[in-house]
């Protein structure tokens, strides 16, 4: 058996000054695990320690499930190959168990606040044979999740799996499925740009001619002739307005493909995202996905209509001007080609740079708009806690860490830009000293010289706008990438490769031995159940046991992992989602109207339907008479969220909405918890009329309003406890009795609560109960 040295009071304080207080010469700490719940779940601190020698714990009285004193207790464990730690988690609640090859030695409770930190404890227990790293340096924190960065990393891996790819730039390529249907636009385009361009270098040459058979002539006496003047002067003017023209035909056509590219693009990606699963959406930050979907793609569109242009055009036109220069005068062209090497690895150095850089700022700027996201919806709730200087601090936080990393990649581009412009200075003056060697050996014309310099102007001038396309080009890969995460993510609820045509559902549900898992965690495990069609279903159980879980699995929302749910004897992953979920009828606790109409939103599930069918599902759903109140009736404008009506108006929209589809299941989630008593009538009244004829399942902690259900199922942990009618289930005192007499004496405590209400500085007032 594991030896346990005895509890002991240790002096009131922290946690690190108890543990310091206990260190034994030479002994190292490895990790240190902060909890905050006792043994009855009340918010208490505690900590355990791991050194390279022992587990220490310290424990305010009764926080684990050991003997305590009336002071807060220190314990030790000695570190043996048969300790283990074991971690889970269970309704919210992370467990930590210390056992041995006898049992369990002790335990502790935390939220799932520090499940993160429980996980790297366990971690670092698991390696204590290990040798102990260098504890001497602070480690630094990633700002958005506060988990220890890598050494010599700024990255964090929890943050930014998503960066850890290969380069980037070729993303970029991808494109190409998005631009083949306009290839003949862009054909069309290249064209136009590949003519653009070379007009654009018929000025340079004829500078050649009219220094040396115009202006060099007329220095040594002849006399200029006007029409050779005139027409070398009308050839410039002439090239200069076939480059305007073939230059904007060029720029508007290329401008109106990018832009369908870029729609394209924005379209493929929505709908791509409205077919994941609910799983993908719960991993995802709401202001995140609105920024790739919407400023990625606007830049992807300003770089295939500007950037992507000029680079090729840049491209086109160092390549023609390096043909003219070798033709002209070899030499002197390789003296223009000096920088070059230099500029290829200054690009290659910080390209790589770059695109981190600009995938950190896109993640980051994902941060800042999620705060937007969060804070705008819920304003309402901001000022009625009084919360506006928090949500001021959490986006002042984001824009600070959007601040330091633009700061932080605007100094590698301040030094790389002066520096190409450096280089390609550095060449132009070794042009110059070399050509007036050439000149002053007469080996090229002053007229030759000029062309050439005009040449290398345009040469160095468009090499240095390539290297500043570097960085545009990032930050268009980094936001390609950051697109095509979305459409290279596949959803966990497939749709089948055969799906099996769905005519006519009776509404039998059958669930044959499903088991469930969010991640590592099993919230249904070997779950059996028969439901017939026509009947209604009232699930009933504690917080935390599967309720919820269960009807997501019936919507089809996420996939059993184990076992199979059938309709009508036909496995659901057989069904096209779309065909079966147009089956389903859905009413929320909390019923979510789209901004627009009362008809609108009420037609949601059937777009085509009549005006008439509409207040024929309103009259069924109790909600005509409310409608016709409103200035518009039903051409009444909902604002977001439902903004504007009551909680009981929304609920019975939501209800009018499911009644309209005529849905052979209906799904019930807490339909009536948040309202009075008043509007619950009204809503009980919509719901009878709903529920009549259909395959139903209820979920509701009110449980007398599952009285007339034909059976009750009530769930723990995951598992069906118990199956059957209300007055049979009460008869059997077993789960659902438990949960009848609990929910009655908190309901007589709450009404005695009630008679009485005692104000400071007022008379006693007897309440009048309705």
């Amino acid at each position: 058996m594991q030896h346990q040295h005895p509890v002991s009071p240790v002096p009131a304080g922290s946690a690190a000054e108890a543990f310091e207080s206990r260190h034994r010469r030479g002994e190292n700490v490895r990790a240190t695990l902060e909890v905050d719940l006792d043994r009855q779940l009340r918010f208490r601190a505690g900590a355990l320690q791991l050194t390279d020698q022992r587990l220490l714990a310290w424990t305010p009285s009764g926080n684990a499930d050991t003997p305590a004193t009336d002071d807060a207790q220190f314990q030790e464990w000695p570190l043996s190959p048969a300790l283990r730690l074991r971690l889970s988690d269970h309704a919210g609640l992370g467990l930590l168990e210390l056992v041995d090859d006898s049992g369990r030695l002790a335990l502790w409770r935390f939220t799932m606040q520090a499940n993160l930190q429980a996980q790297r404890f366990q971690d670092a227990f698991n390696r204590r044979d290990e040798p102990a790293l260098d504890q001497e340096a602070e480690p630094e924190l990633c700002p958005s999740c506060q988990a220890v960065l890598p050494e010599d990393s700024e990255e964090c891996p929890s943050c930014a799996r998503e960066l850890h790819t290969p380069p980037s730039t070729w993303v970029l390529l991808r494109l190409w499925r998005f631009a083949r249907p306009y290839q003949g636009q862009l054909l069309l385009g290249f064209l136009l740009m590949l003519g653009a361009t070379g007009a654009t270098l018929v000025s340079p040459y004829l500078t050649m001619p009219l220094m040396d058979k115009v202006l060099i002539p007329f220095q040594q006496g002849q006399q200029i002739d006007p029409g050779l003047v005139a027409l070398y002067l009308g050839g410039l003017l002439g090239a200069a307005l076939v480059s305007w023209v073939l230059g904007w035909a060029k720029t508007y056509i290329l401008a109106l493909v990018s832009e369908r590219i870029a729609a394209d693009l924005r379209t493929a990606t929505f709908d791509h995202l409205l077919g994941l699963s609910l799983e993908y959406f719960g991993s995802k930050r709401t202001g995140d996905l609105m920024s790739r979907i919407g400023s990625e793609t606007d830049r992807i569109s300003v770089f295939l209509s500007l950037h992507a242009l000029d680079f090729i055009t840049d491209c086109l036109m160092l390549l023609m001007i390096t043909v003219i220069l070798f033709s002209n005068n070899a030499w002197l062209a390789l003296a223009t080609l000096v920088p070059l090497p230099f500029i290829a690895w200054l690009i290659h150095l910080v390209r790589d740079r770059l695109r981190t850089g600009f995938e950190k700022i896109d993640r980051v700027w994902g941060e800042v708009t999620s705060v937007l996201a969060d804070t705008i919806p819920g304003i309402r709730v901001v000022k009625a806690f009084a919360q506006e200087r928090r949500e001021a601090e959490r986006f002042r936080t984001a824009n600070k860490h959007n601040l330091v990393v633009n700061d932080r990649l605007n100094k590698t581009w301040s030094l790389f830009t002066p520096s190409v412009s450096l280089l390609t200075e550095i060449g132009l003056l070794v042009v110059w000293a070399f050509g007036i060697w050439l000149v002053a050996h007469s080996q090229i014309t002053v007229g030759t010289l000029t062309a050439f310099l005009a040449y290398i102007g345009r040469f160095y001038g468009r090499l240095d706008s390539m290297s500043r396309i570097v960085s545009v080009t990032q930050k268009a890969a980094s936001g390609a990438k950051r697109i095509f995460d979305i459409l290279d993510h596949h959803s966990n609820v497939p749709e089948p490769a055969q799906p099996v045509t769905l005519d006519k559902v009776q509404g039998g549900l059958s669930l044959q031995d499903i088991g469930f898992r969010y991640g590592n965690r099993t919230v249904i495990r070997d779950l059996n159940l028969e439901i017939k069609p026509g009947e209604m279903i009232g699930l009933v159980g504690h917080s935390g046991s599967g309720k919820s879980t269960m009807v997501n699995l019936i919507c089809r929302f996420y996939d059993v992992t184990e076992g199979a749910i059938k309709l009508d004897g036909v496995d659901l992953r057989r069904f096209k989602l779309s065909d079966y979920r147009r089956h389903i009828g859905l009413v929320l606790q909390e019923p979510f109207l789209f901004f627009g109409t009362i008809a609108e939103n009420i037609a949601y599930g059937k777009p085509e339907a009549t005006r008439e069918e509409i207040v024929a599902a309103a009259r069924a759903a109790h909600a005509h008479e409310f409608i016709l109140r409103l200035p518009q009736g039903y051409d009444s404008l909902v604002g977001e969220r439902g903004q504007g009506l009551s909680g009981g108006e929304r609920q019975r929209i939501s209800i009018a909405r499911a009644l309209l589809i005529d849905p052979r299941i209906l799904i019930m989630d807490e339909a009536t918890s948040a309202v009075d008593t008043e509007t619950e009538k009204e809503i009980q009244k919509a719901l009878d009329n709903l529920v009549r004829g259909r395959t139903t399942i209820a979920i509701a902690h009110r449980l007398s309003t599952l009285r007339k259900a034909d059976r009750l199922v009530v769930m723990d942990r995951g598992e069906v406890v118990e199956v059957g009618p209300h007055d049979e289930l009460i008869a059997k005192q077993g789960a659902y009795w438990r949960l009848w007499e609990a929910q009655a004496r908190r309901v007589d405590a709450e009404e005695q609560d009630s008679v009485v209400v005692v104000a400071p500085n007022v008379n006693v007032h007897t309440a009048t109960q309705a």
